[in-house]
C-alpha cells in the first residue's frame, strides 16, 4: 500500500504541474508536449485503480493520434500569437464569465458528492462484478449496446475533426505542380498524343 500511495503522488502531482504548464507555456508546441505528460501521468492513474482499459485508450488513441494531430496542427498553421495577445482584454469578460460558469459546475459536482452521494450513479448503467466478467469486457458490452449512437457521434465528432484540420492546414503554394484529376479524366487523344512524322536515317 506504501509503493501504491507514493505511485499516486507522483502521478497526480506530475499531471497536476503538468496540466499548469499547458496553460502557462507561451509556446503552443511546448504546450502540446506538456499535455501529452499530462496523459500519460492520468494512464499510470487508470492503472493503479485497475482500468487497464482507459489507461492504454487515452496513451494509443488521445497521445497517439489526436496529441500528433493538434502538434502538427499547431506547427502547421504558424499562427502569429502575438498579434492574437493585443486582443486579449476584449475577449476577457466572456472567458470571465466561462471561468464562473465552470466553477459553479465543478462545485456543484463536489457538493453533491456530500450532499447526495447517491444521486451519481443513478444514471448509470449497473456494473458486473469482477468475478464475472472482465473490466474490457464490461466496458465493450455497455458502448457497443446501450452507448451505440453516442459511440458513432464521437467517431462523426472526431472524423470532422481531422478533415478541419487537413482543410486548415492545406496550402497550396505557387509554382508547385500539383495532380488535377479532372484534368486527366477529361484529356483526349488529340491533346495527349503527338504524332510526329520522323524521317529516314534522321533522328528526332
Amino acid at each position: 500500500m506504501v509503493l501504491q500511495a507514493l505511485f499516486f503522488y507522483l502521478f497526480a502531482a506530475l499531471a497536476v504541474a503538468s496540466a499548469f504548464m499547458v496553460i502557462a507555456s507561451r509556446n503552443p508546441v511546448h504546450s502540446v508536449l506538456f499535455l501529452i505528460l499530462c496523459f500519460f501521468n492520468a494512464a499510470g492513474l487508470f492503472v493503479l485503480i485497475g482500468a487497464e482499459y482507459l489507461a492504454m485508450l487515452l496513451v494509443v488513441v488521445y497521445v497517439g493520434a489526436v496529441m500528433v494531430l493538434f502538434l502538427f496542427v499547431v506547427m502547421m498553421l504558424d499562427v502569429d500569437f502575438a498579434e492574437m495577445r493585443q486582443g486579449f482584454l476584449q475577449y476577457l469578460p466572456i472567458g470571465a464569465l466561462i471561468g464562473v460558469i465552470l466553477l459553479v459546475e465543478l462545485l456543484m459536482v463536489v457538493s453533491g458528492w456530500y450532499i447526495a452521494p447517491g444521486m451519481l450513479g443513478e444514471g448509470a448503467a449497473p456494473t458486473p462484478p469482477v468475478e464475472q466478467t472482465q473490466n474490457i469486457a464490461a466496458i465493450g458490452e455497455l458502448l457497443y449496446t446501450r452507448y451505440i449512437y453516442w459511440f458513432q457521434v464521437a467517431g462523426l465528432v472526431l472524423l470532422v475533426a481531422m478533415i478541419g484540420a487537413i482543410v486548415l492546414t492545406l496550402r497550396h503554394k505557387p509554382g508547385v505542380r500539383r495532380q488535377n484529376i479532372s484534368e486527366q479524366v477529361a484529356r483526349r487523344p488529340e491533346t495527349a498524343i503527338e504524332v510526329v512524322k520522323v524521317e529516314s536515317g534522321k533522328g528526332l
